[in-house]
């Protein structure tokens, strides 16, 4: 008698995809969609595994895309001291999907960016990105002269990359009252001050993060119509939470639903599991430090091989130039209408 189960490869059943072998000889999480080639400019933004990529590309010959270099007379520990050559544009990390929404609703100018300052010890602070200058900013001037560089290097990636990667790190933000805005960490962590009155915890729900990604792939493409989005996961679980829950539970199964969801609906976006490679119960946490949150060396080591190595098994060894164009569906805004449509009910997930 036949079933819907009799002729699925080894890899859909957990016996013989899990069980059966040791953690390390897992294969075949990914069916990537397109070549990464080495011509290809690689834009990384967000946290986690975007961050540790941009090395990956760089020791194996990929063009990463830094569109905020600083001067070569400076010595690598100094840069990354003060945040260049992290990210593709000196943005630090940016955890929400929210965050990456606002940056590049300011970059393209379709919204203006507030003159909001924070000053500590006659420092100044970026409220959002409050820690990219070590010891903050000499002047307010100072301040918003960086700042206009950071938004024209990502306007600089908006039209000229051919792959912007991006790993969604959290739900929770800080924000404005009025007018939502998105803040890289809580008024009065490193400085400013928080008022009640004018700053609010925001945990974004399945409906906000999607409709926030959605934006960000439509208004992208809509510039540069070669992109090709890669979304990862955040493998590092919070530090704290402000949502009332176990910290244990605030976290990545939400980001994980939106950013796969993406990816199955839209030939132009990918997703990479780095968030499963290492949270996977037959590895056991063996990626962690004893804390265990950091991911280890030989965690960030394996994911990157894994990532390389799947490329090269599905596609080859590839030449420095192949077109490869995308011929599916490149109309986000009707698919993501679709997608709330249809989730309403995971609108309290978290």
């Amino acid at each position: 008698m036949s079933n819907p189960y009799a002729r699925p490869p080894p890899t859909a059943f957990w016996r013989t995809a899990i069980e059966e072998k040791s953690g390390l000889e897992i294969r075949d999480l990914w069916n990537p969609k397109h070549p990464f080639e080495r011509s290809h400019k690689v834009a990384t933004f967000g946290s986690c595994f975007a961050q540790h990529l941009r090395c990956a590309l760089k020791e194996r010959g990929y063009t990463w895309l830094d569109a905020e270099p600083w001067a070569d007379i400076f010595v690598p520990a100094i840069q990354k001291k003060y945040n260049y050559g992290i990210f593709s544009a000196r943005t630090g990390c940016i955890y929400t999907v929210a965050a990456l929404r606002q940056w590049v609703s300011w970059a393209l100018s379709l919204s203006t960016p507030p003159e909001e300052i924070w000053e500590a010890k006659g420092r100044f602070f970026d409220p959002f990105r409050p820690s990219i200058e070590p010891g903050g900013f000499a002047t307010p001037e100072e301040l918003l002269a960086s700042r206009d560089l950071v938004l024209r290097a990502i306007r600089n990636v908006v039209e000229n990359a051919d792959w912007f990667v991006f790993t969604l790190g959290a739900t929770e933000a800080w924000v404005t009252s009025s007018g939502g805005r998105n803040y890289d960490m809580g008024p009065g962590t490193i400085a400013g001050e928080f008022y009640s009155s004018n700053h609010s915890f925001k945990n974004y729900t399945f409906a906000e993060i999607s409709s926030d990604l959605g934006w960000v792939i439509e208004t992208i493409s809509n510039l540069n119509n070669k992109v090709r989005f890669l979304l990862t996961v955040s493998t590092v679980p919070l530090n704290e939470t402000a949502a009332g829950k176990h910290v244990l539970t605030a976290k990545q199964s939400l980001l994980r639903t939106v950013a796969g969801t993406a990816a199955d609906n839209l030939e132009l976006v990918d997703y990479f599991p780095s968030y499963e490679i290492i949270t996977a119960p037959a590895l056991q946490g063996m990626f962690y430090e004893a804390n265990p949150q950091s991911v280890s060396n030989l965690g960030l080591t394996f994911v990157v091989d894994a990532f390389f190595a799947r490329l090269k098994q599905v596609f080859g060894d590839m030449p420095a130039v192949i077109e490869s164009a995308i011929t599916a569906d490149r109309n986000p805004r009707e698919f993501w209408s679709n997608v709330l449509t249809a989730r309403t009910a995971l609108r309290d997930v978290i």
